[in-house]
């Protein structure tokens, strides 16, 4: 394996884990951002009113994305699979 093949797979590795979890990442902070708004706006202080908006999104987006993410998860690992040979050399 030289150099520039595995640059080229931590590459496509690092882009894979960046787009998988990007949509989520976003969604938890664009909620606990509107969830802070809300709490300085209204001042109520509660714990609670952080963490039961952001997990209900965040289940409600894994299951709307789960078919993607699984898709492109399986095509990811097929294609380090049929790329083995190639780390021999």
């Amino acid at each position: 394996m030289n150099p520039a093949f595995a640059t080229d797979l931590l590459k496509t590795l690092m882009v894979q884990a960046v787009t998988l979890a990007t949509p989520i990442l976003l969604t938890a902070m664009v909620i606990g951002l509107a969830v802070s708004l809300f709490q300085s706006v209204t001042s109520i202080q509660e714990q609670t009113l952080t963490f039961v908006p952001k997990v209900l999104a965040i289940v409600s987006l894994l299951i709307l994305l789960m078919p993607w993410m699984l898709r492109t998860l399986v095509e990811y690992a097929t294609a380090m699979i049929t790329k083995i040979p190639q780390m021999a050399q």
